[in-house]
């Protein structure tokens, strides 16, 4: 008897069930179908700046995400593979042995995952890759440009997709019939497979919140309609204490545990439910300012890691060690900028008034090489995001998408945003664990 074709949905940053296209086509197409994540290696090597691609705080949420995915999958009737290796090296081994004839994946454009995908094709070139675009608030067909036309001003984007753009709705996952009777000898990775040691957070952060789909959407429902914070967000929107201040989606859409337009749709029926008014568009508007870092870097490519940014403008950067470990460490001349490195270096967090904050101080004050602070985000950030990451830093060291070339005065930030020295307070005494 010939066995049956099996489809293959290849997880990468679209680690969730409900709102996946690739899972929707996968399940439309194929009775059985077989899941896969791998833990790439590479993701956790020593990068050209020194440091270790990702670190602790984003590994431990990414292996509360799959430990969730695997899990909501399970009940989907669909089997998570899941190996820590590279996935040029699983894959064809998977499509030999379980007779797969299709995969299903989320589309990337930035080079190493470009490259990852371009190998494992090279080595399948009878299987069928079947990409999708899944990481937009605005779908590239949805939006009123051509991507080699986007504009260089967030405004005009933002305008111009506010007016002749809509947003998708959720698609919906059923249950595979069948249950898969696939042997599965693969395992989660623990921190300790991964290279760490065992991870303490300060008791201190900001986010104390776990990886996964289903803590997404609890968080989502407790932010939206429990507290109705949701409500209240531009007003504290830039916050530097306690777990509320923001949203705190950023590190579930970085994974792909949530979707933007899961958030979206939601923003939506609480401004039907309950209330309408600058705080609920503000956090539409800061998913618009997400898709537009995606879109600038699908536009131009590799130029967004590049020293001289998308504008190829040439600075006197300097590498100084001293200084790059002052920065690190918290240790410059500047307390608001101590206490925000001593929080993102003790619990992987920084909130973005913060960010932009010490990006601007790192390129405009210290003259240090951008790429550096933005590999060192990297590294820290649970929410670190390509297209977001890189685009905000190209943003503050002025190779990027700001016509006024700002550089934030940090003594003035600080008088304004911890007026009270509440959190320079709170990160510049001994951390108690």
């Amino acid at each position: 008897m010939q066995k049956k074709q099996v489809g293959l949905i290849w997880f990468k940053n679209d680690l969730r069930v409900n709102d996946n296209v690739s899972l929707l086509k996968a399940m439309e197409n194929n009775e059985q179908l077989i899941a896969l994540y791998c833990f790439d290696p590479r993701q956790f090597e020593i990068d050209c700046f020194g440091f270790k691609k990702t670190e602790k705080f984003r590994a431990k949420f990414l292996i509360e995400t799959v430990t969730e995915l695997k899990q909501n999958l399970a009940s989907k009737n669909i089997t998570l593979f899941v190996y820590f290796n590279k996935p040029e090296a699983v894959i064809p081994n998977l499509v030999e042995d379980l007779n797969i004839a299709s995969i299903y994946l989320q589309k990337e454009w930035t080079q190493e995952e470009v490259t990852v995908v371009r190998n494992t094709k090279n080595l399948l070139p009878n299987i069928a890759f079947i990409e999708s675009y899944d990481q937009f608030l605005f779908h590239p067909k949805d939006i009123p440009f051509e991507i080699d036309k986007i504009p260089n001003m967030f405004t005009n984007f933002r305008k111009k997709c506010e007016k002749y753009s809509s947003v998708k709705r959720e698609v919906s996952i059923t249950r595979l019939p069948n249950v898969n009777i696939v042997t599965n000898n693969t395992k989660i990775p623990s921190l300790k497979d991964l290279g760490f040691d065992d991870l303490r957070t300060s008791t201190k952060t900001a986010f104390p919140f776990k990886g996964g789909e289903n803590e997404a959407l609890k968080r989502l429902d407790d932010y939206f309609f429990v507290t109705k914070k949701l409500a209240y967000y531009k007003q504290t929107r830039n916050g530097l204490v306690g777990a509320d201040y923001s949203s705190k989606f950023s590190a579930w859409l970085a994974n792909g545990s949530i979707s933007a337009r899961t958030i979206y749709w939601n923003i939506k029926a609480f401004e039907k439910e309950h209330t309408k008014n600058q705080s609920t568009y503000w956090l539409i508007f800061e998913l618009i300012w997400r898709d537009y870092f995606k879109y600038i870097s699908l536009k131009h490519d590799n130029s967004i890691f590049k020293i001289e940014g998308i504008l190829k403008k040439s600075y006197d950067w300097k590498i100084e060690n001293t200084l790059v470990q002052n920065w690190i460490n918290g240790e410059t001349k500047e307390p608001f900028v101590n206490a925000n490195m001593i929080e993102l270096k003790e619990t992987g967090w920084m909130s973005n008034r913060g960010r932009q904050n010490f990006a601007s101080y790192f390129a405009k004050e210290l003259l240090l090489d951008w790429r550096i602070g933005a590999a060192y985000f990297e590294s820290l950030l649970i929410d670190y995001d390509v297209h977001s990451n890189y685009g905000n830093w190209m943003y503050v060291a002025g190779v990027g998408n700001d016509p006024r070339d700002r550089k934030f005065n940090v003594q003035l930030q600080a008088e304004r945003y911890d007026a009270n020295k509440k959190f320079r307070n709170l990160w510049l005494q001994q951390t108690l664990f």
